[in-house]
């Protein structure tokens, strides 16, 4: 008979932002994939689980290795992927997993649970009926055009910064806004600490400036404001 591919969310975090269902699928799982295995026996040893097997799959594996973990599913094999952090397939190898899953058949499930994503639009306080997710601002080629884009759309957006980079680019993406249009920056969102900004992009540089830039960032840009609310 089969098995099952199970997609876990992991906590961004904190180790307790985890469910009974994610834990009793890893716990059942004959095998459990991960980005970095590291990352994910933190977890599994928080939870009682560290005699679990675990592999990596990451964003170099090659397709022929991602094909054969599907075979071993096909054969009756239950494997359970985790990110490092969050819901499966929002930047990581995820995704090219769940296609080979389906092109072979294979039955899929979901457990879903904490997400950087959807912990900052609860945190936001803006309105998101429509938005843009656009993952990591690129480094170098299309990287004006990316901002460009932010500046001109309409509706929200969504990305993710990292500590050596979020002040270089909330400091270019300043000349593609208008300088009443707000922004939200969560930082080290569920950890210990954890903050939250909003205000004008100008108020927001000046708060990271005065107080910390460590750790990982999720950036939202609120919708643009309407000429009757200006």
């Amino acid at each position: 008979m089969p098995g099952t591919l199970s997609l876990v969310s992991t906590p961004i975090g904190n180790l307790e932002d985890v469910t009974l269902r994610a834990l009793r699928v890893l716990k059942e799982a004959d095998l459990v994939a991960c980005e970095d295995t590291r990352v994910t026996r933190k977890l599994l040893t928080a939870h009682n689980l560290a005699d679990k097997r675990v592999i990596s799959i990451h964003h170099h594996t090659p397709e022929h290795a991602l094909r054969g973990l599907i075979r071993d599913i096909v054969g009756g094999m239950n494997v359970a992927y985790a990110s490092d952090a969050g819901t499966p397939g929002v930047n990581d190898p995820g995704g090219k997993l769940v296609e080979i899953a389906y092109e072979q058949g294979v039955r899929i499930e979901v457990i879903p649970g904490p997400s950087a994503l959807t912990a900052a639009i609860a945190a936001c306080g803006f309105p998101m009926e429509h938005f843009a997710y656009v993952g990591f601002i690129p480094m170098k080629k299309h990287r004006s055009v990316a901002l460009s884009a932010i500046g001109e759309r309409r509706e929200a957006t969504v990305f993710f910064e990292s500590t050596h980079r979020i002040m270089k680019t909330l400091g270019e993406l300043a000349s593609h806004l208008e300088r009443d249009r707000m922004i939200y920056v969560g930082r080290e969102l569920t950890k210990m600490f954890e903050t939250h900004i909003r205000g004008t992009i100008a108020d927001v540089i000046d708060r990271l400036t005065k107080g910390s830039t460590k750790g990982e960032f999720t950036v939202i840009v609120a919708p643009a404001r309407s000429k009757n609310e200006r």
